[in-house]
């Protein structure tokens, strides 16, 4: 999930403190379907038609319901059928699941694996062990608790042409050989699904939530479906790719149909992923809703009977136009203005840089304080983050916001391998974060503008890197992290200051076109992180593998460092003449710069004298260290590595220049923010003893 989006906590003169997260995925789902010909109309529901069984042969729905295009957009393998019952008392769900397979791995499949994801919140299972072990964002596990646990188990499952095959269903621990880890499951079929065919599973199954954990879960009379149901595995590089659910891991899975039915009580107010097709109210006091999605591979709803619901807002989008349904906390609904705006704002940047969005909803959900459900990303669907006390100038869900939907891009139409590359959804879209709310905010204002204090998104990204900068490198699987902090700190923070200072090496133009063309090549697909490297390097016409092999394959770290400066006359040896004038003295002026890290990186120095000149020089930073020196009627005054901060990757920026004399101003600027906050907290202290 990235398990973590990654936990900011950013200072407000010492005292304010907030917490940022980002990850994780969601589930998949299913119920009727529709005809291709059918297109949804905004605040209107849809019969559903179009069964995967078309005159007795299987087959996967060309549906376009849920989409702003008269034809699918991936290559469909999936279609889940999904009839569930959600319990509010006991937070559990019983569900019938059908799920039609397409098999085009060009080889014949004897068996299929799939997640249980829900299985990760038991005492015993990878997950918790890693959690105990590396560290969690959702809890430290300090003693087991029965709100903890969580299960996901197939009651049943009958494959269409070969009968009841419960019996051969076994617990598999792929990545670590962990017997009492139940997080993936294989199933053996008795006759081989051969390459082109269909296969179709009927199965029942039964989930317990844990309390909020992972994104997914239940708090006090809120819940969040996610990772809900069993999912297949994905034939991918000629294996079945279905790794176990770890601590530092989200999700991969395949693009296809979703149709879900919902039976919850009639008081709860839902959301999900995709388009609702119908609502019922039964006679026991539930009600069903039936959702419909395309080209998506997972599907996640929540449920409280306490949202306020806006969703009259329409986002007129490249293609057709996209309802922008909000789920919101009733003590956060002055802050629903907020929401859109950044929403709207944020679906502009990416359809205008990156691509058009072609779905027709994006649902976005202020999930229930401290539940350890905000922000998330599935398929059209999102969870922000917020707090009842938010001032204009706390850009915290303003960046939360822009964060999750940004998966929807990288996440969810990309789609790559987040067990094995997760930088690929987290990295690559914390650098777009950076892109986008600096462009909306400002690049020193992203964060936080209020009272004078200023904090920029690129330089968070930075400093979460240089906090973890060299046990672990970018280009390895999520889970063999050293712990949870290097995986957040290399994942999020590192990819996205990698990203940036590439920009600095091919052109910020060069970069823009190069996300664009990668985006459009490869939606809907599952592309490797050679995919994307090549991409850049094709757009840029370079050979980057001197950078890559360093930053993304590499643990090397970049430090550079104004080792020294000197300014001696020239003729230093010679007695001064009485009213001699010293700004005719010819110096000898010496710059010496040091490559502390073992990261080789080209570097701009820039070197100011005291007549009021400066020059630039250019140094290929392989060696050691390196000088320049100069013969001028002036001393020198300051020399700065990178002037223009455009190296957002080197580990201490404090070392990068070097001045003659002390500048007392920051010192001073720093004093006073200290006083005010001194005297405020003062202030409040008093008032609350009052």
């Amino acid at each position: 999930m990235k398990i973590l989006s990654i936990i900011l906590l950013v200072p407000l003169f010492s005292i304010l403190a907030i917490t940022f997260v980002v990850h994780q995925e969601a589930a998949s789902a299913a119920a009727p379907q529709v005809s291709s010909n059918q297109h949804a109309v905004a605040g209107k529901t849809s019969p559903v038609s179009s069964p995967s069984q078309k005159s007795g042969t299987l087959s996967i729905p060309d549906t376009t319901l849920a989409i702003n295009s008269g034809k699918p957009m991936s290559e469909r393998i999936v279609h889940y059928e999904i009839d569930a019952h959600y319990n509010a008392k006991t937070h559990a769900v019983d569900a019938t699941e059908i799920l039609t397979y397409h098999n085009v791995t060009g080889h014949s499949l004897d068996h299929f694996p799939f997640h249980l994801y829900q299985n990760a919140f038991q005492p015993k299972a990878t997950w918790v062990s890693e959690a105990k072990l590396m560290g969690s964002r959702d809890t430290n596990y300090a003693k087991w608790e029965d709100k903890d646990y969580g299960s996901e188990e197939i009651k049943k499952i009958e494959v269409v042409g070969q009968g009841d095959l419960t019996s051969k269903l076994h617990y598999i621990a792929p990545d670590d050989g962990n017997k009492d880890d139940k997080t993936v499951i294989d199933l053996p079929v008795d006759k081989p699904i051969a390459n082109g065919e269909y296969v179709q599973f009927r199965m029942t199954f039964q989930t317990q939530f844990p309390e909020t954990q992972a994104r997914s879960g239940w708090k006090r009379d809120f819940v969040l479906g996610g990772q809900w149901f069993p999912k297949v595995g994905v034939w991918w590089h000629d294996a079945w790719n279905c790794h176990q659910y770890h601590n530092t891991t989200e999700f991969f899975a395949d693009f296809g149909v979703y149709d879900v039915k919902l039976t919850v009580p009639q008081f709860e107010i839902v959301g999900a992923s995709g388009v609702k097709v119908g609502e019922a109210n039964n006679s026991d006091g539930t009600k069903t809703i039936t959702y419909h999605a395309d080209d998506i591979h997972d599907f996640a709803w929540t449920a409280s009977p306490r949202y306020r619901v806006k969703d009259d807002g329409i986002f007129q989008g490249q293609m057709g136009p996209v309802r922008m349904q909000i789920l919101m906390q009733p003590a956060h609904w002055n802050q629903v203005g907020r929401h859109e705006k950044i929403l709207r704002e944020t679906l502009d940047h990416f359809e205008r840089w990156y691509g058009p969005y072609p779905y027709k909803t994006i649902t976005l959900v202020d999930p229930e304080p401290d539940s350890a459900a905000g922000g998330m990303e599935y398929p059209t669907f999102i969870t922000g983050e917020t707090s009842w006390f938010m001032p204009e100038g706390l850009y915290f869900p303003e960046v939360v916001v822009e964060h999750e939907f940004g998966h929807q891009y990288w996440y969810g139409m990309v789609a790559t391998n987040e067990f094995e590359d997760a930088w690929m959804d987290e990295g690559i879209n914390s650098y777009t974060e950076v892109k986008v709310l600096d462009d909306i905010l400002g690049r020193d204002t992203s964060i936080i503008n209020i009272l004078g204090a200023t904090t920029g998104e690129r330089e968070l990204q930075r400093l979460e890197y240089v906090g973890a900068p060299d046990i672990d490198a970018i280009a390895q699987k999520a889970y063999e992290y050293y712990n949870s902090n290097s995986y957040a700190g290399i994942t999020y923070g590192k990819t996205a200051s990698v990203l940036l200072t590439l920009e600095s090496i091919i052109g910020e133009e060069t970069m823009a076109k190069a996300m664009r063309v990668y985006f459009m090549k490869y939606r809907f697909t599952h592309p490797t992180k050679e995919d994307f490297l090549k991409t850049i390097e094709e757009v840029s016409g370079q050979n980057l593998r001197w950078y890559f092999n360093q930053a993304i394959y590499g643990t090397q770290v970049m430090d550079y460092k104004v080792l020294r400066i000197d300014s001696l006359p020239v003729n230093w040896y010679e007695e001064k003449k009485k009213g001699s004038d010293d700004k005719n003295e010819v110096h000898r002026d010496t710059v010496w710069l040091q490559r502390k890290g073992d990261f080789v990186m080209p570097v701009e120095v820039e070197i100011k004298f005291s007549d009021g000149s400066k020059v630039r020089e250019h140094w290929d930073g392989a060696a050691r260290w390196t000088k320049f020196s100069y013969e001028k009627k002036a001393t020198i005054v300051s020399a700065e590595i990178d002037p223009d901060h455009r190296v957002q990757i080197d580990r201490n920026d404090f070392n990068n220049s070097y001045t003659a004399e002390i500048n007392a101003k920051p010192v001073h600027k720093v004093a006073n923010y200290w006083l005010f906050a001194t005297q405020w907290i003062s202030q409040a202290l008093a008032w609350w003893g009052v």
